[in-house]
């Protein structure tokens, strides 16, 4: 059976492919955690972020969202120093300022994995596509999601970021029609 290509000659990559990547996800600790690690991949490859997952999982203690919607100036200048996370500023100060939007969406709807559910009526979306050629960077779900996150506060959430974050908590399942994990994760 042929696999999605986007993996190949990657073990972190065929890793993540096989056991998260179109899960569908609905713990709120989890979606942050990819919400972070999508965010941090802006402008780099996936593949870079996977490799440094387990540094920011112990710099961001595992991704408890109150502890990093706590977190100050001078707690993220220490993790920019002596954990193996992309240095950007500007994204680990993303971290922080999500965190705490994400706090106010549980208040308000319950879950933050509630609010963004009910954006595709708690169902993943599931394409079939024939190569990985023709999953697009984004869609119009993505702009949508994406504008509304940006609205509530959230950084690095732009329509590319917000669909490949929509793939991998399973909102979105990517995998080529030929692939073993298509519509295998959907329920």
């Amino acid at each position: 059976m042929e696999q999605c290509l986007w993996p190949q000659g990657s073990e972190l990559l065929q890793a993540y492919h096989d056991e998260e990547w179109c899960r569908p996800a609905r713990d709120d600790r989890y979606i942050f955690e990819m919400l972070t690690l999508e965010g941090a991949q802006a402008g780099l490859s996936w593949n870079i972020v996977l490799a440094k997952r387990q540094a920011y999982q112990s710099a961001f203690n595992n991704f408890e969202i109150e502890y990093c919607a706590g977190l100050t100036d001078a707690d993220l200048e220490a993790i920019k120093e002596n954990y193996q996370v992309i240095k950007h500023f500007s994204k680990l100060q993303s971290v922080r300022s999500n965190a705490e939007a994400v706090l106010k969406i549980q208040r308000e709807f319950g879950s933050f994995a509630d609010f963004l559910w009910s954006y595709v009526d708690f169902k993943p979306i599931i394409n079939n596509w024939t190569a990985d050629t023709e999953i697009p960077a984004q869609s119009s779900l993505s702009v949508r999601i994406s504008k509304n996150l940006k609205k509530r506060g959230f950084k690095f959430m732009g329509p590319v970021i917000t669909y490949s974050f929509l793939q991998a908590v399973g909102m979105v399942d990517d995998h080529i029609i030929s692939c073993s994990f298509h519509t295998l994760n959907t329920n």
